[in-house]
Formats: C-alpha cells, sequence, structure tokens
C-alpha cells in the first residue's frame, strides 16, 4: 500500500463480503476501498479507526425503484427528503423513477430540470431512469446518451395523464429503438385488457380490490413482454412482481437465454393480503399486495434466483389522497427507510441470512443498472455501508421517519435490524437517527 493515503479503518468481527462473511478491517483512501484486510490488521498511521464490534458492516444498499416525486408533485415527496429517509434506512444510491415529477423524465431538457432540483438536495448518491412513451421514441436514445440508466414504461394506466402506458405496438417500437443502442426496459407489466375484465367494486373492502388486480393480468403481460424480447433480442426487467403464478414463465425465458431480469419489494414479501384491514389503504399498491401462499412462493423464486433482486417502489402520496376506499385511494408503498430491517425480519425467520439480503438489495440492483463501483465491499468500489445490528428489534413508529407523508403499512410492526449508521464514500451520514448535510453526487450511466 506504498503511496496510498488511508484516512478511515472500518473494523467489524462480521463483515459482509463477495466471498463470505468475516472478521476484517476495510481501509478507505480517497473515498474508495483501498484493502478489505484481516482484523487484525495494524491501522495505519494517521488513519481514523471506527470499531463496530460485533455490528455487521453491510455494503450500502442500493435502491433502483423509488418515486422521489420532485419537481412538480413536491409536497408527496422530495429529493431531501427521500434521501434522507433512504440514508436512515441504509441506503447509499437510489434511482428515481421518471413519472410523479413534473415534468416527466421523458426528454432530456426534463432530465436536466429533474438533475438540477436533485443536485443540492441529495444526501445519496442519485441517478435517475428514463420514460418511455407512445410519442417519444425519436427522444429515447438522446436521454440515453444523457446518462439515463434506462427506460420506465406501463402496459397499463399510470395513474397519471403526463405519463400514458404502450400498448403491444407502441411496446414494440419502443424496445426496437432500445434495443438498438444496447438499452434497458424496465416495465410495469400489467394487462389493461385482464383488468378491463376484472370486477370492478368501490368501497373499504381489500377483498374488493384484491380482485380488481388479478394474478393473470401480470402473467399475460410478462409473458407477451417476454415474446417481445424474445424477438427483438432486447434486454428487459420485471417491475415489481407480485405474483407468483409467473415465475416458471420468467425461469424458462431466463433458461432459453431471454435477457430477462425481475425484482420483487419488500411489501409483497413481508404483507400478506390476509393481514389488510378493509379501509387500511396505506396497504394499497398495484399490483397488490396478495395472499401468504402466494408470498411463499416469492421467496422461493428469491432462494433458486429467478427473482433477481429487491427494490422498495417507494411510491409515497399526501395523506388526503390514502382515502379509506380502495377504489380511489393513491397506490404506492413508503418504505424507503424499513425496507433493509422488514426484509431481514422476513429472511432470518425463513433461514436465509445477511448475505442473501445484501446479494438481493445490494449487489444484484447494482448490477442490474450497471453501477461497478456499487453493490460490494470489496478493494475498488465506493466506501458506501450500512452498519447494522441484526438481533436489535425496534417498533415502527410513523413519526421517526424521515420521508415527507409519515404513511406507512409497516405501522406499530415490530422489525429486527437496527441501522446504526450510513457511510458514503467514507464519511458518515447518517447515525442514530442524526443525518448529516447533503453529499450525494448524481451518477450517471456507466459513472
Amino acid at each position: 500500500m506504498s503511496g496510498v493515503d488511508v484516512k478511515l479503518v472500518l473494523r467489524s468481527t462480521r463483515v459482509v463480503t463477495p466471498e463470505g462473511t468475516r472478521a476484517a478491517a476495510v481501509l478507505v483512501a480517497d473515498g474508495a476501498i483501498e484493502a478489505v484486510l484481516p482484523y487484525e490488521t495494524e491501522v495505519p498511521e494517521g488513519a481514523r479507526l471506527e470499531d463496530f464490534g460485533d455490528d455487521v458492516l453491510l455494503p450500502g444498499l442500493v435502491d433502483t425503484h423509488v418515486h422521489v416525486n420532485d419537481p412538480g408533485r413536491t409536497e408527496w415527496e422530495g429529493f431531501w427528503t427521500a434521501t434522507r429517509a433512504a440514508a436512515a434506512g441504509g441506503i447509499t444510491t437510489l434511482l428515481d423513477m421518471p413519472l410523479n415529477s413534473l415534468p416527466p423524465t421523458t426528454t432530456v431538457d426534463n432530465l436536466r430540470v429533474k438533475q438540477e432540483v436533485a443536485r443540492p438536495k441529495a444526501h445519496i448518491d442519485t441517478g435517475f431512469w428514463g420514460g418511455a412513451l407512445p410519442d417519444n421514441v425519436k427522444d429515447l436514445r438522446s436521454l440515453h446518451d444523457a446518462g439515463v440508466f434506462g427506460f420506465k414504461c406501463f402496459l397499463s394506466p399510470s395513474g397519471v395523464e403526463e405519463f400514458p402506458e404502450l400498448d403491444q405496438e407502441q411496446l414494440a417500437n419502443s424496445l426496437a429503438e432500445i434495443a438498438g443502442f444496447g438499452g434497458l426496459m424496465i416495465v410495469h407489466a400489467e394487462d389493461p385488457h385482464h383488468l378491463a375484465s376484472a370486477p370492478q367494486k368501490s368501497g373499504e373492502k381489500y377483498a374488493d380490490f384484491l380482485a380488481s388486480r388479478p394474478r393473470d393480468a401480470e402473467n399475460t403481460a410478462i409473458e407477451n413482454l417476454i415474446a417481445q424480447a424474445r424477438r427483438l433480442n432486447a434486454r428487459i426487467h420485471v417491475l415489481h412482481l407480485s405474483s407468483s403464478d409467473a415465475l416458471p414463465l420468467i425461469a424458462a425465458a431466463k433458461a432459453e437465454g431471454v435477457r430477462v431480469s425481475v425484482e420483487s419489494c419488500p411489501h409483497f414479501l413481508t404483507l400478506t393480503a390476509e393481514e389488510v384491514p378493509d379501509g387500511a389503504t396505506e396497504f394499497k399498491c398495484c399490483p397488490p399486495i396478495r395472499e401468504a401462499a402466494n408470498q411463499d412462493a416469492l421467496w422461493a423464486g428469491l432462494a433458486d434466483g429467478t427473482i433477481d433482486c429487491i427494490v422498495s417502489d417507494h411510491s409515497p402520496c399526501t395523506t388526503d389522497l390514502k382515502t379509506p376506499d380502495f377504489a380511489s385511494a393513491w397506490g404506492g408503498i413508503s418504505s424507503l427507510q424499513l425496507g433493509l430491517p422488514a426484509i431481514w425480519t422476513e429472511a432470518r425467520r425463513r433461514g436465509h441470512g445477511l448475505e442473501d439480503v445484501v446479494r438481493w438489495m445490494s449487489a444484484a440492483p447494482a448490477q442490474l443498472a450497471g453501477l461497478s463501483r456499487k453493490g460490494a465491499i470489496e478493494a475498488g468500489r465506493d466506501a458506501d455501508f450500512a452498519v447494522l445490528a441484526p438481533d436489535e428489534t425496534f417498533t415502527v413508529d410513523p413519526a421517526g421517519l424521515f420521508h415527507r407523508n409519515q404513511v406507512t403499512a409497516y405501522a406499530g410492526k415490530t422489525l429486527h435490524g437496527v441501522v446504526r449508521s450510513t457511510w458514503l464514500r467514507g464519511e458518515r451520514i447518517a447515525a442514530d437517527g442524526v443525518l448529516a448535510e447533503p453529499t450525494g453526487r448524481l451518477l450517471e450511466r456507466n459513472h
């Protein structure tokens, strides 16, 4: 290490690395990991030692599915509040979805507006997805060249008029364009015809809402999407998988060589339809939280690698939009700050370890986005970390959450895993509920 100016050494008896969990000393220089050495390694002269004892040192989480809504709907959420909540929850990198902000991220000019708004407010590193709309195929390549990480589209109505869905012909046109420059399409996959034919009832009964978003809507949309990707040799990613019925389709496509990946979310993996009270629209999301047996199958899909990653789909709104009527209430669950403990609580109950959680919530999302400096504790990566007390518990108090509107489906739940501190490029940005000033950087694809 001659000539390297190591300023910081982080030490723990449990450091989660790509090679496994072990006692180690992590040396940090210039915001990057210089080396991962044995625990007993002597601290270099002039370096500061942070010893976390038996608390676990994890790579900072990477959340590739966050609706920040800024600018335009900042009363729902904003970069300041969202990134603070993320930092408090052990997340060091997020990618912002292109809709629910005004303007949406569907042209280079709109991307620049969003970047300027985000730059002074980001507590963690932040990148951007572009949007694929029926009328913006001409803008996709320029957005790609401007650094977006890929393109989000809907196959059914998005819920906001400025971001319309694609029909199958429009999907094919956008996919062909994106495949032509090697880009990635990420897809909200629910088939509009199945949704239109499902029973639609207003009111407070969760069972009625669940019936209005049937599994067949997801299954058919995913089947059609895979067929398009196969024909065009396009790279696709299925967002927020809820229906476990689609897992065999996805597994078969992967085995065949179709370039498809898939994510699920904490709410699908930790909450069940059976526990949702009538009128409790803090549990409403699209696709919906399904039954316990479906959840078991999703966990099996994680275990066998059919599901690649877990990300939040943090989709907040103001409290007044969460009316007791499931038909009219805004659909979205806020979980940026709680995703790690929620998943860890359920993972440990099912016999999984923190190495699995790190793979699903850090390494795989980083790989999906091509963030080669994120997602692992190894030399050459950014010095992004979360320090977790995995055996400690806490009860979720909405007043203790940093996202703008303290609505959460996890209120009152007792979770395992307390995030002690979060580090971004070797600087502590959150500790025991205290947040530092913003130091996040704006990220572009391949940077």
